[in-house]
């Protein structure tokens, strides 16, 4: 794979929270996008219904879950045939565990927020409250186990750094991991690392994220990074 720039979006990220535990009820922020471990995810939370969440998770330095919408909207919408309630949300299984590192009140009822993608989850239960925040029993999944770059895939750590070095040089805040460390080296971090920034829609991410084997994600990966348009 020859190493040339790519154009991408710009999405930050770090290294992954590892924990073996999950809250007894877990509770969900269904949103438009896919969090892998280690992803950096900047939220503007506004709705009643996370704002009393994320301030509860941030005092007791407790997680949320982060699922990827499969229908529905971020923000809670009326029921489309004129109906009482809302429109329905629909989420998929597997998520991941978001760590509050930052937060902001820049004003009454807004809170800002960063967060790091941390351990994967498959819900064995969901259920919507009177107020509308969504609770899950979650069971969790494994952290990919350390595993070498293979040498025909290690172009890609190459285009990853390189990218990285590009976005850190331009706009500091948009590459929210160290440029070097051991994580260069893994293949897990590395595929992670990639579906932070592909292009590419949030039903192939999803199936990303889903896949226990690092090495395969890599594979995977490389295969969406051939087909990227070239600058």
């Amino acid at each position: 794979m020859p190493r040339t720039r790519v154009r991408l979006r710009h999405n930050a990220a770090s290294m992954p929270h590892n924990r073996a535990t999950l809250p007894a009820a877990l509770p969900l922020f269904p949103l438009g996008t896919v969090l892998f471990p280690g992803g950096w995810l900047p939220l503007q939370i506004f709705e009643v219904r996370y704002l009393d969440m994320v301030q509860r998770c941030h005092e007791r330095g407790e997680p949320f879950g982060v699922v990827t919408l499969t229908e529905g909207h971020e923000v809670q919408q009326p029921a489309r045939d004129g109906s009482p309630g809302f429109a329905p949300e629909v989420f998929s299984d597997i998520g991941t565990l978001a760590h509050i590192e930052t937060l902001e009140r820049p004003q009454p009822g807004l809170l800002v927020i960063g967060c790091r993608g941390g351990q994967r989850f498959r819900l064995q239960r969901r259920e919507k409250l009177k107020h509308g925040l969504w609770m899950g029993d979650a069971e969790p999944l494994p952290a990919d186990p350390p595993m070498a770059i293979p040498d025909d895939l290690d172009s890609l750590r190459e285009l990853l750094l390189d990218l990285g070095r590009q976005l850190h040089a331009q706009h500091p805040d948009a590459f929210r991991h160290p440029l070097e460390g051991e994580h260069w080296q893994d293949a897990g971090w590395v595929a992670n690392r990639w579906c932070d920034f592909l292009p590419e829609p949030n039903e192939v991410k999803q199936r990303l994220l889903t896949l226990d084997n690092p090495l395969l994600r890599l594979e995977l990966v490389g295969d969406l990074v051939d087909k990227l348009p070239r600058a």
